[in-house]
């Protein structure tokens, strides 16, 4: 059990929560979440008009409510936020939304009671997922629609996957020993303000393009081995003369994976002077593409445990102060730099795999394939990493950049983090497709070598493609193999490494 601290929240404990681990708040947050607490009780005893507890919402912040209805605007705020469409997402991730949520709380400054810290605990300790659309956050005045669904749910409301099981809310709330839950003045607000779907749906496209990344990595360098390629260009002091950070770490590590490979020693002396720039050029746009994921982990670290609900709770002057902490334009950027990186990692890889199978760039048969005619090869393969590529292109235009008013224009620039997130997520998937297909084409040419082998570490690599995707002899049906390596990819098991 992970004992999380709101103020020191690092990437590896998120990395842990994203995979499961299971986690609760350290003492002293629920210290500062019952005087948070205490502190709204304190502001609504003395009648001060604060927006969010005794006040209407956007436009019709104006609007003072009576306190005999405090509990009805809290209640109504969440069903009427309710409104999102599209495919559910991914139970992983919103089981990170309620993480990030709890952290965000177990700051002190937003005013909930332990009893709603403890409802959102029990929704992770006992797997029941509410059920929550991805469509419907411009984030800006916090993901409203999904958080709202991720909070109805406690109220009886919408649905809930109880480990696996979609039952109504109130039917799994029973389950799971839980009574609708009855919100308190602010209560509501602080739940549904904030960037915790956003930056759940960030943080699984960060440490999917983690694991890509990886893979592309090794992918890479053993391509340099199928084609016969020169290592010249990963020599250190090439990078060092540069300077850039990433570079310098991706031509390390091509060399090491590259280390001791009998295909490198049989060349040095073979005449060619350089490789196409894919090959050539890996740490300049690995590297580069690298050192924007650092700065995008870096922005979501921070973003994880923030306090971005609003207005924020100061309980030690009894005062709460309306801002715009909830405005995820920095999650959208980061989201953007997320996608952008992977759409050239994408792109570096599926050229590498077409100069393999072009057998005048090569030296290897064409398509990789004996035969030839008779047999087709990876030359569709490479068609389908080639769609990959363009789709991923399609969608990397930064969605940060657009804004359109809301709230009558009460809310008017929003971020659109949650599509870029979106966006994000899935180019790194179409990424990985393209990398598998990058995989099986390597190890092809690796074999046209024989009896050479690849170096110890890219020959382990080997294997674990060739147990998914045999070597090729005569054409069969790709598909099955190609996903399998894409899902390998994407689970970590291909080819791991924490590069963030």
């Amino acid at each position: 059990m992970l004992i999380l601290v709101p103020s020191h929240i690092d990437l590896a404990t998120l990395r842990r929560l994203w995979q499961g681990a299971s986690a609760t708040l350290d003492d002293a947050a629920m210290d500062r979440v019952r005087a948070s607490a205490a502190s709204v009780e304190r502001i609504v005893a003395g009648g001060d008009t604060v927006y969010g507890v005794n006040t209407g919402f956007g436009l019709l912040a104006n609007t003072r409510i009576p306190a005999d209805r405090l509990a009805e605007l809290q209640r109504n705020l969440i069903l009427s936020h309710s409104c999102g469409l599209g495919d559910a997402l991914p139970r992983h991730v919103v089981r990170l939304m309620i993480m990030l949520k709890l952290l965000g709380l177990g700051r002190g400054y937003s005013g909930v009671r332990p009893v709603v810290i403890e409802a959102l605990q029990t929704l992770v300790d006992r797997d029941a997922m509410p059920v929550v659309p991805s469509q419907g956050s411009v984030g800006a005045s916090g993901d409203l629609a999904p958080l709202a669904h991720l909070i109805s749910a406690l109220l009886g409301e919408g649905r809930i996957d109880l480990a696996g099981n979609v039952l109504p809310a109130r039917d799994a709330l029973a389950q799971i020993g839980l009574t609708p839950l009855e919100l308190g003045p602010k209560e509501g607000l602080a739940l549904i303000n904030g960037t915790q779907a956003s930056t759940a749906i960030a943080l699984d496209a960060l440490f999917k393009a983690e694991r890509v990344f990886g893979a592309a990595i090794v992918a890479g360098a053993l391509s340099v081995d199928a084609l016969k390629g020169s290592l010249k260009p990963f020599d250190p002091r090439i990078s060092d003369v540069r300077g850039q950070p990433g570079q310098i770490r991706v031509a390390a590590a091509i060399r090491q994976l590259l280390e001791g490979s009998p295909i490198v020693d049989s060349h040095h002396r073979c005449g060619r002077v350089q490789d196409p720039y894919s090959f050539r050029c890996q740490p300049q746009v690995m590297g580069a593409a690298l050192d924007l994921l650092v700065n995008a982990a870096r922005t979501l670290e921070i973003e994880a445990a923030a306090v971005t609900d609003n207005p924020i709770v100061f309980e030690d002057e009894d005062i709460a102060i309306s801002g715009g902490n909830f405005h995820a334009q920095p999650v959208a950027f980061a989201a953007d730099i997320i996608a952008m990186a992977l759409c050239e990692v994408g792109s570096l890889s599926e050229r590498r795999t077409s100069v393999l199978v072009d057998p005048k760039m090569s030296g290897l048969p064409a398509f990789l394939t004996d035969d030839g005619g008779v047999n087709s090869g990876l030359m569709i393969p490479q068609v389908t990493a080639a769609a990959l590529t363009s789709e991923n292109k399609t969608m990397a235009f930064p969605a940060s950049v657009d804004s359109i008013p809301t709230s009558a224009g009460q809310e008017d620039h929003v971020s659109m983090a949650p599509i870029a997130a979106r966006k994000a997520g899935a180019i790194a998937r179409n990424a990985a497709g393209i990398i598998a297909v990058e995989l099986i084409a390597a190890a092809q040419g690796v074999d046209y070598h024989a009896p050479l082998t690849t170096s110890d570490r890219l020959q382990a690599l080997h294997a674990k493609v060739r147990a998914l995707s045999p070597h090729l002899e005569t054409d069969r049906y790709w598909a099955d193999e190609m996903a399998a390596i894409q899902n390998a990819i994407l689970d970590g098991s291909l080819a791991h490494q924490a590069w963030l």
